[in-house]
Formats: structure tokens, C-alpha cells, sequence
């Protein structure tokens, strides 16, 4: 692997919300069908975490696996472990029909926090924040673009791809402005 880069090099906006790029992640796309042998040891052994159930996200330290739809896993972590990870799945999926990607770098990450970063989202996504729960991952449209975002630290994590990720930190930045709150 590279020496990784962040896509927008950590840029950071404070308003009544903070906007962060928090890159560079280690992002790996795994599919496979419902109930393949051996695709929670997969998870398991790249991420720690536990299977998650439909529109969950489950953590273990650094790392993370998200429900992305029913044969489509996101799994976060860092960027270093990418390719340890993606052995430990190979191992573990042997002979089983599956796919592994890396996308690390082609996704951009941002988290926005603060008592109000909910405002924020609200402004950008018509998925209705007041049922996102804390263990949700939640695939949506911010204005017009594909995202993907869940609770973290006190506010929300947000992965978009890379190639939108100066239109997106816009978007943010100026749904956080002081004196816009909702």
C-alpha cells in the first residue's frame, strides 16, 4: 500500500456544529451472500466485531462493520490493517464464493460533532434522524450525492466518495454555519 493521504488533507470548519475530515481509514467493501460459511469468522478476524444485523453497525476499538444491504459489508479500520485484513478474510472465506475490496482510497470520511451536529444532517439528508439508532448505519443522499453515515463520539460519521468529497465538506461546512441552526 501507499502511504495513504487524506482527501481533503484534514480539513476542519467550526460553526454551531465541528466539521471534520477524519481520513485516511482503511475501508474494505465485503460481499457475500447471506449465510456463507464462514463470513462471520471473516468479520471476525479482519474486524473483531460481531455480524451486524440488517442497518447495524457493530465496533470493536478501531474498527467497525456495517450492514450495507443484505450481501454487502463495510468494514472500517485502520489504514495499516487493510492488507492483514483482507488476508484473515481470504483465509477465513476459503473456497467460498465472496468478494474483498479495498476502497480505502476512494472514499472520503468526515465526522461532525457537537450538541447540535444532528441539525446539521438534518439539513442535507431526508433520512429522519429522530429513528436512527445508536448502533444504526444508515445509507442515504446528502443533497445530491450517495453517502453513508452513523452515531460516533458525539455526533455522526460521515463516508462519501472521495471524488465528491470537496462538494460534501462544502455541504457541511455551510449547513454548520453559526447562526443557522435549526
Amino acid at each position: 500500500m501507499s502511504d495513504p493521504v487524506s482527501a481533503l488533507q484534514g480539513a476542519v470548519a467550526q460553526g454551531f456544529a465541528r466539521v471534520e475530515e477524519i481520513g485516511p481509514l482503511g475501508m474494505i467493501t465485503l460481499r457475500a451472500k447471506p449465510g456463507t460459511e464462514g463470513l462471520e469468522a471473516a468479520i471476525k478476524a479482519a474486524t473483531g466485531c460481531d455480524l451486524p444485523g440488517a442497518r447495524k453497525i457493530t465496533h470493536q476499538g478501531a474498527k467497525s462493520c456495517g450492514w450495507m444491504s443484505n450481501d454487502e459489508f463495510l468494514l472500517v479500520l485502520p489504514y495499516a490493517d487493510v492488507a492483514k485484513a483482507l488476508g484473515a478474510i481470504a483465509a477465513a472465506l476459503e473456497g467460498a464464493h465472496h468478494l474483498a475490496v479495498d476502497v480505502s482510497d476512494a472514499r472520503a470520511v468526515f465526522r461532525v460533532t457537537g450538541p447540535e451536529a444532528d441539525q446539521v444532517l438534518r439539513k442535507l439528508t431526508p433520512a429522519d434522524l429522530d429513528k436512527v439508532e445508536a448502533d444504526e448505519i444508515r445509507r442515504s443522499r446528502f443533497a445530491q450525492v450517495a453517502a453513508a453515515f452513523w452515531p460516533a463520539d458525539g455526533g455522526y460519521t460521515l463516508v462519501c466518495f472521495r471524488s465528491v468529497a470537496g462538494y460534501v465538506m462544502g455541504l457541511l461546512t455551510h449547513a454548520a454555519q453559526s447562526g443557522s441552526e435549526i
